[in-house]
């Protein structure tokens, strides 16, 4: 059985929600990632932080991204996935939600981030079209 812990990118790191967007900009860049789960004061997921978000949702609107926290662009309800949970569920929970990454969790630790990049390196081509199918629909 293939496991999210199989198909992840490994060591993803968390923003804290009180880091500002520019210092979450300059550790994207580090990281060369397009994402980061936010986590709260006890280190647990209180949303995801997208590069796009930063643009769109800052800088675009005027604010500065020095004085706008990362918690402050958290939105909706925080999606992840258990290490040990079937590609299967991964699909499931990814595709339901429409989103394109996802965290993944062990002992509630973050220990990675499923992106649609680890997908097409590990599942079949039609697992990949079925999940841009639901993911990419227009609804």
């Amino acid at each position: 059985m293939t496991t999210a812990a199989d198909i992840m990118h490994p060591g993803a790191q968390w923003i804290p929600a009180h880091e500002t967007l520019d210092r979450a900009a300059q550790l994207m860049r580090t990281l060369n990632v397009g994402a980061l789960p936010i986590s709260d004061e006890n280190e647990r997921l209180c949303g995801i932080l997208t590069d796009r978000d930063i643009v769109v949702g800052c800088v675009a609107m005027g604010h500065d991204p020095a004085k706008v926290t990362a918690g402050e662009m958290a939105k909706g309800t925080p999606r992840w996935i258990d290490a040990q949970a079937d590609v299967g569920e991964v699909l499931e929970e990814m595709q339901s939600h429409q989103i394109r990454r996802l965290p993944v969790i062990d002992n509630k630790r973050l220990v990675g981030m499923i992106s649609e990049a680890d997908l097409a390196k590990h599942l079949s081509e039609d697992q990949i079209a079925t999940w841009v199918e639901s993911v990419y629909a227009k609804g």
